[in-house]
């Protein structure tokens, strides 16, 4: 047999368990999706990745990309014979003695490139390091060995692994021809190799054209965006700025005609106030008399009061709305005008009341 405490007790329990208890807040639902415990801070990766899923993310990301593009373009990994070389159709190593830029007008705007190494240097390791900053040239490296110059030509000539393998190959072995003779005066050689250059091109071996030298594109990707970056920011604070202008001349006008509002209220208050005086003085001496005074007489007497209770709250209305908006402002000029009016035809009243006693009529006379 069961006990009726422990049944009265279950079920308690299982109540308990179904609906809160009165006075207590109901506990919020779980959410299984949420992973991240309250109060913990979201992880760096998630906080990136919705950061660069923004369109701001997404622009620095474009940013970025530009900016490593044009530093990789721009030979942020070139050694320093390849950073000469961007510039320049001539390297001397340090310790060699040569007039670089008397050596730089022999050669000209040729697509030649000539790097004069210090004796004893890879001059295979010199061309694989111009690849890039000399593409499309003819190279010649230079070193002394002794009384002659040890020599290593790379033509880096368009489809020169294709169909110019030939035109490249002819080319790398012309270009130091007669050179040897010249080990003490390397400007005379340098002369020599613009000269076999020049055969070359009349043969048709190497393309005839200039060389130029001008910045990567993603430098003009860079340049153009820092200019319209300028523009468009230009732009922008112009436009905010005169929007901002409008706003407050606007704000201004508003301002004025409200303060005219107001003044417009007080003057006409004023008035009024004017009026009341008037009609008190009247309604002093006509009050005494108004059982024996005409009709006007009473009506006069009658009906001020209630002007003067109207105006009281009309005061009170203007007391307490100095910062009310137009239309509220605007209520309040046409009360005024309305109890105004009302003064008037109380003043065309009062001078139309006569008292029937001629005592009364003596004392009823406007003030």
């Amino acid at each position: 047999m069961t006990d009726p405490k422990q049944t009265r007790t279950r079920k308690r329990k299982r109540r308990g368990t179904e609906r809160t208890d009165p006075g207590q807040q109901a506990p919020e639902p779980t959410n299984p999706a949420r992973k991240i415990p309250e109060g913990t801070r979201e992880p760096l990766p998630a906080r990136a990745a919705r950061f660069l899923g923004s369109p701001f993310g997404l622009g620095v990301l474009a940013c970025l990309v530009l900016a490593g593009w044009a530093l990789w373009t721009g030979g942020i990994v070139d050694g320093p014979i390849a950073r000469e070389v961007r510039n320049s159709s001539v390297y001397v190593a340090p310790g060699v003695d040569l007039d670089e830029a008397a050596a730089e007008r022999v050669i000209g705007n040729r697509r030649l490139v000539v790097l004069l190494l210090e004796p004893g240097a890879d001059l295979r390791e010199g061309c694989q390091d111009v690849k890039r900053a000399a593409d499309g040239t003819v190279v010649l490296v230079l070193s002394r060995d002794d009384d002659e110059y040890d020599t290593y030509g790379c033509a880096l000539l368009p489809d020169r692994d294709d169909e110019n393998f030939g035109r490249a190959f002819v080319a790398e072995m012309t270009i130091s021809n007669g050179i040897d003779g010249f080990v003490d005066r390397p400007l005379e050689a340098f002369k020599v190799v613009t000269v076999n250059y020049d055969r070359l091109v009349k043969a048709g071996t190497v393309p005839d054209g200039t060389r130029t030298i001008s910045p990567s594109l993603p430098r003009y990707l860079v340049a153009a965006a820092a200019v319209l970056a300028v523009l468009a920011g230009s732009a922008l604070v112009y436009a905010t700025g005169l929007r901002a202008g409008r706003l407050t001349a606007d704000r201004r006008h508003l301002r004025d005609a409200h303060a005219d509002r107001r003044s417009a209220l007080s003057a006409d208050t004023a008035v009024l106030a004017q009026q009341i005086i008037d009609l008190d003085q009247r309604y002093a001496r006509m009050k005494p008399t108004a059982i024996a005074g005409n009709a006007d007489h009473k009506s006069f007497v009658r009906d001020y009061p209630t002007l003067v209770t109207d105006y009281a709250d009309l005061l009170d209305t203007v007391t307490s709305a100095r910062n009310g908006d137009d239309a509220h402002l605007d209520e309040l000029v046409s009360r005024v005008e309305s109890l105004s009016r009302r003064a008037v035809q109380l003043s065309r009243t009062a001078e139309l009341a006569r008292p029937r006693s001629g005592a009364a009529a003596a004392t009823d006379k406007p003030g």
